[in-house]
C-alpha cells in the first residue's frame, strides 16, 4: 500500500496564527534576485580568528561531551564579572546564570518558567517576533501596547519613544510579565537611567515580572552607556535578562547566550532549560569563556559598529530616505514616503519587495514587528556589513 494513501490523525496547529517569518520570506527574495540582503540582522565579515582558535583548542583539548546543564563553569563565572564590572550587579555563577542556545531560547525558556494559562504578559510593539508565538506556547495572553510614533508636521514617522501612559493602563492584576527591548529592535531607542527608575515605579505595588531583552547591549553609540536592568537594584530583582554572544562576536550561527535572574526565578527556568535544550555546546562556551577574558572584545564593539552606521548614514544622506535616530544596535530606520517615486506609497512590505527585486537591496517592514501590521512608511536596514557591501547598496539606493 502506498504509504500516502495512509490517514493521518487530525493534527491541529498550537500556533495557527505563525506563518514564515518575514525575515525568512525577505532573505529567500534576495536570494532569488541575487539581492544585497540588509534584511536579516546578521554580519557578512567574519569574526575573530582568535576566537575561532579557542574553540579549535577545546576541542582538541576534548572538551566535546556534555557540560553542566547550567553551562560551562569557566562561562559562567566570566559573564558574571563582566556583568558585574559593567552595571554593579553580582549575580552567583552557580544560581543565578545559565548558558542558553542563544537569545531567542532564553526569551522562550523565561516565559514558559513564569507564565502560567491566563496569565497576561505586556510586550511593546513593535517586537521581536518570538515573544507572542513563546507567550501563546505558554497559555498566556498576550496584552500589547505600541511605541508612541512621533510624526512632523506631514504626519511622517521621525522617531519613537516609550509609551508610559499605555504601559501604566496595561499593567493590572493578571500581569505576569513585563518583556522590554534596550537598545531596541527594530527602531534602535535605549532606555535612559530616569526610564528604569519610572518603570521601577509603575511596577513597585505589582507581581510583575521583568523580562529584559538586551542582545544589543554592546552596540550603543556616541559616547552613551547601555543601561542594564541589573543596574537597577529593584528591577534586577524582578527580571530575567537576556544576552547574546552570537550578536557581540559576530557568530549568529553558534546560537549561545546567557540568562541572569534572582536565583528563585532561575531555579524555575532551570526547570523548564533542562527539559528544553539541556545544555549548549561545549567547545564554544570553552572558547567564549577564554575569549570573554578580555574586555576590549566587547568594549570596543560600540566605535566599530558606530563608524559603520557613520558610513551608511552618510550614503543614505545622498538619496530620498527620512533617516531615523540610530543611536544603538546594528539597524537603520528609514521613511521612504518622501521618494518621487510611484512606489513611495506602497505599504511596508510591498515596497521592500519592491525594493528587493527591482533595486536589489533587501530591507524589513518595521510593520511586521506588530501583531497587526501598522503602516508607518518606515523600514529597516542592517548595517553589520562589510564596507563593499555597504557601498554596493548604498549605489543602488541612490539610484531611485
Amino acid at each position: 500500500m502506498d504509504q500516502n494513501s495512509h490517514l493521518i490523525p487530525a493534527f491541529p496547529s498550537r500556533l495557527p496564527e505563525v506563518g514564515t517569518t518575514v525575515f525568512t520570506v525577505m532573505s529567500a527574495l534576495a536570494a532569488k534576485h541575487q539581492a544585497i540582503n540588509l534584511g536579516q540582522g546578521f554580519p557578512d565579515f567574519p569574526c575573530d580568528r582568535e576566537l575561532i582558535a579557542e574553540v579549535n583548542a577545546a576541542m582538541l583539548a576534548d572538551h566535546n561531551q556534555y557540560p553542566p546543564m547550567a553551562g560551562v563553569a569557566k562561562l559562567r563565572h566570566s559573564v558574571a564579572q563582566k556583568i558585574s564590572a559593567l552595571y554593579g550587579h553580582d549575580y552567583d555563577p552557580e544560581t543565578e546564570i545559565t548558558i542558553t542556545a542563544g537569545g531567542t531560547q532564553g526569551i522562550m525558556t523565561a516565559i514558559l518558567s513564569c507564565v502560567s494559562p491566563g496569565d497576561e504578559v505586556v510586550i511593546i510593539e513593535p517586537a521581536y517576533d518570538s515573544y507572542r508565538p513563546s507567550i501563546d506556547l505558554a497559555g498566556g495572553k498576550t496584552i500589547a501596547v505600541s511605541l508612541l510614533a512621533k510624526r512632523d508636521d506631514q504626519a511622517r514617522v521621525y522617531s519613537y519613544a516609550i509609551p508610559w501612559e499605555d504601559l501604566a493602563n496595561a499593567i493590572g492584576p493578571k500581569t505576569r510579565l513585563l518583556i522590554i527591548n534596550t537598545p531596541h529592535n527594530p527602531t534602535g531607542i535605549v532606555w535612559q537611567a530616569s526610564d528604569l527608575l519610572r518603570l521601577a515605579q509603575l511596577v513597585k505595588n505589582t507581581n510583575t515580572l521583568i523580562l529584559s531583552d538586551e542582545v544589543y547591549e554592546h552596540m550603543v553609540y556616541d559616547g552613551h552607556a547601555h543601561q542594564s536592568i541589573a543596574s537597577h537594584p529593584s528591577l534586577a530583582a524582578r527580571s530575567f535578562l537576556i544576552s547574546s554572544f552570537g550578536k557581540t562576536y559576530h557568530v549568529t550561527g553558534w546560537k549561545v547566550g546567557y540568562v541572569a535572574a534572582p536565583a528563585a526565578m532561575m531555579r524555575e527556568f532551570r526547570k523548564v532549560h533542562q527539559f528544553n535544550v539541556f545544555t549548549v555546546n561545549t567547545p564554544m562556551q570553552y572558547g567564549l569563556a577564554k575569549y570573554l577574558k578580555n574586555e576590549n572584545h566587547y568594549l570596543s564593539l560600540p566605535s566599530f559598529y558606530q563608524s559603520k552606521r557613520d558610513y551608511f548614514q552618510t550614503g543614505l544622506q545622498a538619496t530620498g530616505f527620512k533617516l531615523l535616530p540610530a543611536p544603538a544596535t546594528y539597524f537603520q530606520c528609514v521613511n521612504y514616503t518622501d521618494l518621487d517615486i510611484p512606489q513611495s506609497k506602497l505599504s511596508e512590505a510591498e515596497f521592500c519587495a519592491w525594493l528587493t527585486s527591482e533595486i536589489g537591496v533587501a530591507a524589513i517592514p518595521v510593520s511586521a514587528f506588530y501583531a497587526a501590521p501598522v503602516e508607518s512608511g518606515v523600514i529597516r536596514f542592517c548595517f553589520a556589513k562589510k564596507e563593499q557591501t555597504l557601498s554596493n547598496a548604498l549605489t543602488r539606493l541612490q539610484s531611485l
